[in-house]
């Protein structure tokens, strides 16, 4: 096939979640299909572009600004976004010359298939698209705003994060709508899509890790006590989850481990946990690094105390494959085909999630069951190859369905249920 792949950024470096899952994605994909990468690009370095020969073969950039986080110009933005129909998070990334450009690109037959990387990239998709077209939804967006308006506690904040919620639901809605296809990363968020977006036409694939990459060095020291978390920090889940377990876990646990210590890995970090980490010896905040598997590889345990979320933590399958026991929340594990009390412990009240990180640190031959369990399951199930195969087959519909009325789509899908 002749793909045309659309995101909002460059892969490199492949620090996030999202640029793993479709870093690895297309690197599968690049080897049997052409692939040309259309992105915007934020002023990305060299190297980026440089690198990104590793996943497409065909490379067009798309000059485009977005506000730093936490400048006037970020606040700015989001005071105006109040009288905008569309989020913040999409309407940021609205682009004419994006859109004029898959206009251009796709016109003639150019391309077999169209697929939109996450979410944002959407509003840049024109209404009429020659090839077939899919939608690649990481998350189920709308679900991660309505989980951060129900956990805050702020009154201004929640009526903000409330319209964000609303807003990205009707958008999101009509976007999945538009799609010949649209591909989850869990089954849960395709049944979520299926029942709240009244889409017949949605598919999922699993979730992979390299797992010739993440495997245990054993040359680092292993340190007893700590415990990691990875992920990137300018991601409101991941600043949400850390504020949780620092406030209302990690208290709990010092009572019962008191050189217990916490290192959280991850680009970004938000500026009120670096000055904890100041304040607080036994919080490390290293930011951005090169390489995860070393403090993995360090720690006794992995924790996963996120509140808010959707989609899958790719994140859960490293520290797997890194053989370490993994304590989560449910919504953490969400969408992962693990087994609370077999290759995972699951907990979310406070004090659940704080006696499991207890047992694990005090009980060797406890965590080492889940250790060994965890690794074996990632590294027969869930290699990257597996989760590419899956994706081609959610193009092929993509291909038959391109073009048939939604009303057919939903008949046949009700005959197919039947």
């Amino acid at each position: 096939m002749r793909i045309l792949w659309l995101k909002t950024e460059l892969l490199h470096p492949v620090d996030k979640g999202g640029k793993i899952r479709t870093y690895h994605m297309l690197k599968q994909l690049r080897r049997e299909h052409h692939i040309t990468y259309l992105t915007l690009d934020d002023g990305e370095s060299a190297d980026a572009r440089r690198l990104a020969d590793e996943y497409c073969q065909e490379l067009v950039c798309v000059p485009h600004h977005t506000r730093a986080k936490f400048s006037s110009g970020f606040y700015a933005e989001l005071a105006g976004n109040l009288v905008s129909p569309l989020p913040y998070a999409i309407k940021k990334y609205q682009s004419a010359q994006m859109m004029r450009e898959v206009a251009e690109l796709t016109r003639g037959g150019a391309f077999d298939m169209l697929v939109c990387d996450f979410l944002t990239p959407s509003i840049n998709v024109p209404s009429r698209i020659e090839c077939a077209t899919v939608l690649f939804q990481h998350n189920v967006e709308a679900m991660i705003w309505k989980r951060h308006y129900q956990v805050q506690s702020n009154p201004l904040k929640k009526a903000y994060l409330y319209d964000q919620w609303r807003k990205t639901h009707a958008f999101e809605r009509a976007t999945c709508r538009r799609f010949d296809h649209v591909i989850a990363v869990s089954r849960e968020d395709r049944e979520i899509m299926r029942s709240e977006y009244g889409i017949a036409e949605v598919s999922d694939v699993p979730t992979g890790v390299d797992t010739d990459y993440f495997r245990p060095d054993r040359r680092e020291p292993r340190d007893a006590h700590n415990l990691v978390f990875t992920g990137s920090m300018d991601w409101l889940p991941n600043q949400d989850a850390i504020h949780y377990f620092t406030e209302q876990i990690l208290p709990l646990i010092k009572r019962a481990v008191p050189g217990v210590t916490l290192t959280i890995v991850g680009r970004n970090p938000y500026p009120s946990l670096v000055e904890l980490s100041r304040r607080d010896s036994s919080i490390v905040v290293t930011g951005r690094v090169d390489d995860v598997r070393p403090y993995i590889d360090r720690a006794a345990a992995y924790v996963v105390p996120i509140r808010i979320g959707g989609g899958t933590r790719l994140k859960i399958y490293e520290a797997m494959a890194m053989e370490k026991p993994v304590v989560s929340t449910t919504i953490g594990a969400e969408g992962l085909p693990v087994r609370d009390g077999t290759e995972i412990i699951l907990a979310d009240a406070p004090e659940a999630f704080a006696d499991a990180v207890v047992r694990v640190l005090t009980d060797a031959d406890y965590a080492a069951k889940f250790s060994v369990r965890a690794a074996t399951a990632v590294r027969e199930n869930f290699g990257w190859d597996k989760v590419a195969q899956s994706f081609v087959e959610g193009c092929r519909r993509a291909q038959v369905t391109h073009g048939v009325p939604t009303g057919e789509l939903l008949q046949t899908s009700a005959a197919r249920a039947e």
